[in-house]
């Protein structure tokens, strides 16, 4: 029993480590890499807390690698998923009855075991099962993960503590229940703090969670689970299956126990999962909670003012950093012909100096995509564009799968607003650009709006603050995390809540208390103190 009002420590970003040459922590990377690559693992599932391998096993390879095996993972069935919901369950009531401050110092401790002594092999699993340079997986594995755990213990506190006014004579109080049922996280490859917040968000809250991480992303996922189980968290609350996507769905969503899901993928993915659960309505105890963020088609949208060399820059990191394998990705970008002839030349210069290859030469600013489904559709875009009249590739366009999946940086002009890349999701290292004239950016704000299904993330650069602010009015519904004179990628827990709407999800803002709010569900008590003991109102006199 709670016996204070507690407060959590004050929770601040933890600081990016530079992995500088002569720097601990690179030297410290590199020999967890080397330790990593030197041995084989046997993945198992979690479920209650213990270890579950099945016969069908199936091997990891580095996405730049892929002549080396780091082991393998055990593919699990519905009879899986049942016993994961199962062990949900059965976890639920003692959890969820533990006073708050205990769950918030499991997740604490999480934090700092990751902070410290998990570092260096959080970071190594990204990279190597990821394909993500040290600093990509710094800001992502480590330092993003470290916020969610820090900044979501300090909301849920904000949360607990506004109460409503009582009258004279009663006392009315406001508690936040966890979901009845159990919370289904379902986590992409790109994003390892992704991989882990989604089940940990729910959890905090007091939920129990079956955590299905995608395939390519199981070895780091592994490191996430070592973290959790040493921080604290109790068997059952948090239980890790590895299954295909269908299977999972099949048990989860005709589940009467099941109360909402935490997703990060594509939209076709789940807009399917939302009309699964509106046909399954009927079979449920409650209404669903359904938080996913989406697919992005995101841009950068230059004003005939812009700084050309920031905007160049922008177009190189922004498109580029983890082979444009980002939600957040800049994918489309509009640039006034006044600007066009020196931005091409400051990101020709950009991309002509990249390196490519595997993570672990630092030197390798670009490195392999996921696997070979997304390289082989990126060859497909590629192609295409290299046939089209109306658009011209005017960097990259090479790829080879024949050690790893390598798509070149490459940059499509086209002539049609509209052109097939300048719409679709590519979800890797192609970004297209259409020249407008400059006198018309009015129009080509207009043209952006209507272009895209997405809204998830977009700039504005301009030296005009009217212009700035003119774009910032004009797309309003265009983005849901909007930058002016910054590329569009790189959210910070804490200070940029993350997440889109349109066909980019429900923007329930990851990073922020309103994720969390998701995850509860309130019930108002009112305690009269002396009740009245005649039905009578005095208007009946």
């Amino acid at each position: 029993m709670s016996k204070g009002f507690y407060n959590v420590p004050i929770a601040k970003n933890e600081p990016v480590k530079s992995y500088a040459p002569g720097s601990p922590e690179k030297a410290e990377l590199q020999a967890m890499i080397k330790e990593l690559k030197s041995k084989e693992i046997d993945a198992p599932m979690y479920i209650g807390g213990k270890e579950v391998r099945t016969d069908e096993k199936v091997s990891m390879h580095p996405p730049h690698e892929l002549n080396h095996n780091l082991g393998v993972f055990n593919r699990g069935g519905a009879e899986h998923v049942q016993q994961a919901i199962d062990a949900a369950m059965a976890a639920k009531e003692q959890w969820q009855n533990l006073s708050w401050e205990h769950r918030a110092s499991i997740f604490l401790k999480a934090a700092d075991l990751l902070a410290g002594p998990y570092r260096a092999k959080m970071n190594a699993a990204t990279m190597l099962a990821q394909s993500k340079n040290a600093f990509q997986a710094e800001i992502d594995a480590a330092c993003e993960l470290i916020d969610f755990f820090k900044f979501n213990v300090q909301y849920m506190t904000d949360i607990y503590k506004p109460q409503p006014e009582s009258n004279p004579g009663m006392w009315n109080r406001l508690e936040q229940r966890p979901l009845e049922g159990f919370v289904f996280a379902l986590t992409p490859f790109n994003f390892t703090s992704i991989a882990g917040n989604l089940p940990a968000a729910p959890a905090l809250m007091g939920n129990t969670v079956v955590w299905k991480p995608a395939d390519t992303q199981i070895y780091s996922a592994q490191v996430i689970m070592e973290i959790f189980k040493e921080a604290g968290v109790p068997d059952g609350v948090i239980n890790l299956v590895y299954v295909r996507g269908p299977v999972a769905g099949d048990v989860i969503f005709n589940s009467p126990d099941f109360g909402g899901i935490h997703f990060t993928g594509s939209t076709a993915v789940f807009q399917s999962i939302w009309k699964t659960i509106g046909e399954n309505i009927h079979k449920y105890k409650s209404y669903p909670r359904i938080v996913g963020e989406t697919g992005g088609k995101d841009f950068i949208m230059a004003h005939k003012s812009a700084d050309t060399k920031a905007l160049a820059t922008a177009i190189s990191r922004g498109a580029f950093e983890f082979q444009g394998q980002k939600c957040s990705a800049a994918s489309r970008v509009y640039v006034p012909n006044n600007l066009w002839d020196e931005v091409k030349g400051y990101l020709l210069d950009d991309i002509n100096s990249f390196k490519m290859g595997s993570p672990e030469d630092f030197s390798n600013f670009i490195n392999a995509v996921i696997d070979e489904k997304s390289f082989d559709k990126l060859a497909g875009y590629i192609d295409q564009a290299k046939e089209d009249d109306n658009v011209e590739i005017i960097a990259g366009g090479g790829y080879d799968k024949s050690k790893g999946y390598f798509i070149e940086p490459t940059v499509i002009l086209t002539k049609d607003p509209k052109y097939t890349t300048m719409c679709e999701e590519l979800f890797g290292p192609v970004v297209t650009i259409y020249v407008y004239e400059a006198d018309k950016f009015e129009e080509t704000l207009d043209l952006l709006n209507e272009t895209s299904i997405y809204a998830l993330t977009g700039a504005i650069f301009s030296l005009d603050r009217y212009a700035a602010e003119f774009a910032t009015k004009k797309l309003v519904n265009a983005a849901g995390n909007f930058y002016i004179n910054d590329k569009p990628t790189g959210a910070v827990v804490g200070q940029q809540p993350f997440g889109g709407s349109r066909g980019s999800g429900t923007n329930d803002k990851a990073g922020s208390m309103i994720n969390l709010l998701r995850w509860v569900s309130p019930r108002t008590i009112k305690e009269t103190f002396v009740p009245p003991k005649d039905y009578r109102y005095p208007f009946l006199g």
